[in-house]
């Protein structure tokens, strides 16, 4: 888990303001207030002191965001209690599941979906749009969310001209990439489309040099679907943040 939270610790400041405070790393997104955006990484075996923990909260007031830390527990298993002393609450627990090249299921897609990465910006608009709206967010897509999703690997699924879903590939860094974004509209689910978009990215990932793809389901029924790719739970990852 260390080389999976050094992997986020290295990834997690691109297109983001990043700074130091004790033992974490808090990142601030530039265009986003979002709380899923902003959000602090401790360092591996950190033992932060409650002066430290008052830093990076402030960081955050002055910054009008809601101090907010993601992190693997086995890789800072001191890290949470430490907060929740602070005040910090927990937001969820979800487990890490990872797909090495071996360990990969490909999964067909139903017959009348198509498969395939995005070429041009409309594509990518539209893509971005369905996880939006599939994540319970605003349809709306800015032109800064197109130009960011351009930079990495991405598969969309489509039904004749209709998006019905996708997902992404972030940076491959040491061998590692994270899958993000898997989502499917609502009315295209149970069909198998999604355990598809993620056996598919995964693959293309793999033959680009991933080693070992990772994700966070949202939840544990969802897990199931990743499950059929071949991901299997190798540790948690914990949210926590104060209001």
């Amino acid at each position: 888990m260390s080389a999976l939270q050094a992997y986020v610790r290295a990834t997690a400041p691109i297109g983001r303001d990043a700074e130091r405070i004790g033992p974490f790393l808090a990142t601030f997104a530039k265009d986003s207030s979002h709380p899923m955006e902003n959000y602090a990484i401790p360092d591996d075996g950190a033992k932060p002191s409650s002066a430290e923990i008052a830093l990076l909260i402030s960081a955050y007031r002055q910054r009008d965001l809601r101090p907010r830390l993601e992190f693997f527990t086995e890789a800072a298993p001191d890290v949470e209690a430490a907060l929740v002393a602070a005040g910090f609450t927990l937001e969820r627990r979800v487990p890490v599941m990872t797909c090495s090249v071996e360990d990969l299921v490909d999964c067909d897609a139903p017959e009348h979906i198509q498969l395939r990465e995005p070429s041009s910006d409309d594509e990518f608009r539209r893509l971005r749009s369905v996880q939006n709206v599939a994540f319970g967010e605003s349809p709306e897509v800015s032109d800064a969310d197109v130009e960011r999703n351009r930079d990495y690997l991405t598969v969309l699924a489509e039904r004749g001209e209709t998006i019905v879903g996708g997902g992404i590939a972030l940076d491959i860094v040491s061998g590692a990439t994270e899958i993000v974004g898997i989502a499917v509209a609502v009315e295209h689910r149970g069909q198998g489309i999604a355990a598809a978009i993620t056996a598919h990215l995964t693959r293309l990932a793999h033959e680009r040099g991933a080693e070992t793809a990772f994700l966070t389901p949202g939840d544990v029924g969802i897990g199931t679907v990743y499950r059929r790719a071949g991901y299997r739970v190798a540790g948690e990852c914990v949210h926590l943040s104060l209001s």
